[in-house]
């Protein structure tokens, strides 16, 4: 077997001996003597299944007990809608600008009500994270709603905003479980699977309780409360996603040692290619130093036909899905918690040898 180096934004890499271990147990998954994509979201096999995961993702972000964790279906982008339809009281809400996410947010709930866009690095290119301050809350906002980390422009939020008391909301998609989280924070945390947690098709919804309330104008499907009561299991969930996500936490706290460590790791994979980036005489990182995503790391050389070359090169030698998203350009290296090291490190040594032999001189 010859596996490439999947730098993809999502759906992403996974641990390898999590993938082998979905592998071992396709046909037969324990006593159960079937797949579990074969099983009945409702036997007591899949129950353990569901509640394993619930309880390691409990316990590995530190959930506070008055929290709720559900699995959704719909992808993060439901939730550009679902959040203002269960939230909302004066149809009001404050945004911080940061991407192509926040954009699409802001544009959701503009149809649902007001959307307060209080502060914005799009005339950057969202190269930075812009500060706020409580004069830029709006008294009467539901609550303030931000993208931690931007997987398009490669910047991150390595402070919390403040919110004036204000409900904060955070999509946290492509920076999940890449290190420790302080979910009190948070009023509603929210992340598709497909970058960090398992495979596409699962999203993981972590709210306060004291948000939930039964919004008898909402259809069922689009009601936390009615998904918080039937403990995600209104519907069929997204069974097998859910089965990957367990093993990908599984892995998280018994191998990799929980979040402190995975932070460690992933770090690691940052300053490498950081540093090489910052000293780089062909490529270089737009992003403001203190803003940079330790997930999505971009990079361009200024030439669009060196870059595209660049890509070319890279696939060949199993270096895979490096192309920067289809609105910015240049190259984009995703760094997730399945990314290993030595994905890295080929990866720069690869663009070592690339601006050697394109006359570049260190």
């Amino acid at each position: 077997m010859s596996r490439v180096y999947n730098f993809s934004a999502g759906p992403s890499c996974l641990f390898e001996p999590v993938l082998q271990k979905a592998a071992n147990q396709m046909l037969e998954y324990e006593d159960a003597k079937m797949s579990v994509m074969e099983m009945s979201h409702r036997s007591k096999a899949y129950e353990a299944i569901i509640n394993d995961c619930e309880a390691r993702l409990r316990r590995l972000m530190n959930i506070p007990n008055n929290y709720k964790v559900l699995f959704l279906q719909g992808g993060a982008s439901l939730q550009f809608t679902m959040i203002p339809l269960n939230l909302m009281k004066n149809k009001k809400a404050d945004f911080i600008n940061t991407g192509q996410w926040t954009k699409k947010a802001i544009s959701e709930f503009k149809k649902l009500g007001e959307a307060n866009v209080i502060a914005s690095s799009e005339e950057a290119t969202f190269s930075y994270i812009p500060e706020i301050n409580e004069d830029m809350i709006n008294d009467d906002s539901d609550y303030l709603y931000i993208c931690e980390n931007n997987t398009i422009y490669g910047t991150r939020y390595t402070k919390l905003p403040c919110t004036k008391g204000k409900t904060l909301v955070a999509d946290l998609s492509s920076c999940i479980l890449s290190e420790p989280c302080d979910v009190s924070k948070y009023g509603l945390i929210f992340a598709g699977a497909q970058k960090n947690m398992g495979p596409a098709g699962l999203t993981v919804v972590i709210i306060r309780e004291d948000l939930i309330e039964e919004r008898k104008d909402l259809p069922s499907m689009l009601s936390y409360k009615i998904m918080a009561d039937n403990g995600s299991m209104y519907n069929t969930p997204p069974t097998y996603s859910i089965y990957i996500c367990g093993l990908v936490l599984e892995y998280l706290e018994e191998t990799i040692g929980g979040l402190e460590n995975m932070k460690k790791i992933n770090e690691e994979k940052a300053e490498i290619l950081y540093n090489f980036l910052d000293n780089s005489k062909m490529f270089s990182n737009p992003v403001k130093k203190e803003d940079r995503s330790i997930m999505n790391v971009t990079f361009v050389t200024g030439n669009d036909d060196l870059d595209k070359k660049f890509v070319n090169e890279a696939t060949k030698q199993g270096l895979v899905n490096l192309k920067g998203h289809r609105s910015v350009g240049g190259m984009r290296a995703s760094i997730y918690n399945g990314m290993s090291v030595e994905g890295v490190k080929a990866l720069v040594n690869f663009m070592k040898e690339f601006e050697e032999n394109n006359n570049v001189q260190n």
